[in-house]
């Protein structure tokens, strides 16, 4: 198993309102789970090939409830990166050389059916985790954008988090609004859904955890 690693920040939306019932092992509250994920990569590797300040991101349908299985995917690969990169991007995304459904790429590609060939292209991506601010445009297929949730009476900043202290994808995510849509094979429409603002910390064993003092 070739070790991997990286750190970075992801915004995903997904047609779940507001807390995702994913989150704590509930169905989802449509029915079906339709996603669109975002990461930039601030640090990372690959063995010896450096993965650092590369973008990623990918679409996903699925009828039913995750583990239900026959999604349907599609993955963006920066086009900034070399073979060696993008190959080893593809790897971790699809979870390869990583421990059983240790991650939520592990997780997610084995419940995928149909993985439509992976696009190597621009991907536009901004994300302040803390500002609940975010953004993916990636020409010809998505555009997606997050903000914070806002008040219905006020109209002021709501902030919430959600902590997985054993999560596959993250320990600690900062809660917004997204909407998003997508062209191409895979077509998602959401709006102001279920936004998630994370950084990340991933390995081949899942996440990485802070030591305690």
């Amino acid at each position: 198993m070739t070790p991997w690693e990286i750190k970075g920040r992801e915004l995903v939306n997904c047609t779940c309102e507001y807390g995702c019932n994913c989150q704590f092992n509930a169905l989802p509250d449509k029915g079906h789970c339709h996603a669109v994920a975002a990461i930039a990569i601030d640090e990372g590797r690959y063995g010896d090939t450096r993965l650092d300040g590369l973008n990623i991101g990918a679409i996903f349908k699925w009828p039913g409830a995750i583990h239900e299985g026959n999604g349907e995917a599609i993955a963006f690969v920066d086009r900034r990166a070399s073979d060696a990169q993008r190959e080893a991007l593809l790897k971790i995304m699809t979870g390869q050389d990583t421990a059983p459904f240790a991650t939520m790429f592990a997780v997610y590609a084995s419940t995928v059916t149909t993985m439509h060939p992976p696009v190597f292209t621009d991907l536009q991506i901004e994300i302040d985790v803390d500002a609940r601010t975010g953004r993916m445009v990636v020409p010809d297929y998505v555009e997606m954008s997050g903000r914070p949730i806002r008040n219905a009476v006020s109209g002021a900043e709501s902030r919430a988090q959600i902590v997985l202290p054993e999560g596959f994808e993250y320990a600690l995510a900062e809660i917004g609004s997204a909407s998003s849509r997508t062209s191409g094979p895979v077509r998602v429409e959401i709006d102001d859904k279920y936004g998630q603002f994370a950084r990340l910390h991933l390995n081949n064993h899942g996440v990485v955890r802070a030591k305690a003092a």
